[in-house]
């Protein structure tokens, strides 16, 4: 699912692609049907593809502006989640902050 959410976002999928079947992706992946149709819904349901019984998956338009706020929000959860794992044995904001502006640095 990450790797069909990155192609779409960096534009090797583009709007009205045809994703592949869940029959024959499963079968690429060596994974369940079962496994790979809840992919596609938890794509579908993040509005990055829309599926269309008996015709396939497609890659639906993208509101990028939309998918950016979202995007921040669940980083701002999980740096909250990390500030209160770190804030016990003395880890500050600056020292995350530290982490964060190195780990730019590497890109």
């Amino acid at each position: 699912m990450n790797q069909i959410k990155a192609a779409i976002l960096s534009g090797e999928l583009e709007e009205g692609d045809v994703l592949p079947s869940v029959r024959n992706l499963a079968r690429d992946l060596n994974c369940s049907v079962i496994t790979t149709r809840k992919a596609y819904e938890g794509l579908e349901a993040e509005g990055f593809t829309i599926n269309m019984a008996g015709k396939g998956s497609f890659v639906a338009p993208q509101n990028m502006e939309l998918l950016r706020e979202n995007r921040l929000a669940e980083i701002e959860r999980k740096l909250t989640d990390i500030m209160e794992y770190a804030r016990p044995v003395g880890i500050t904001g600056a020292d995350l902050k530290t982490i964060i502006d190195e780990l730019s640095r590497e890109d």
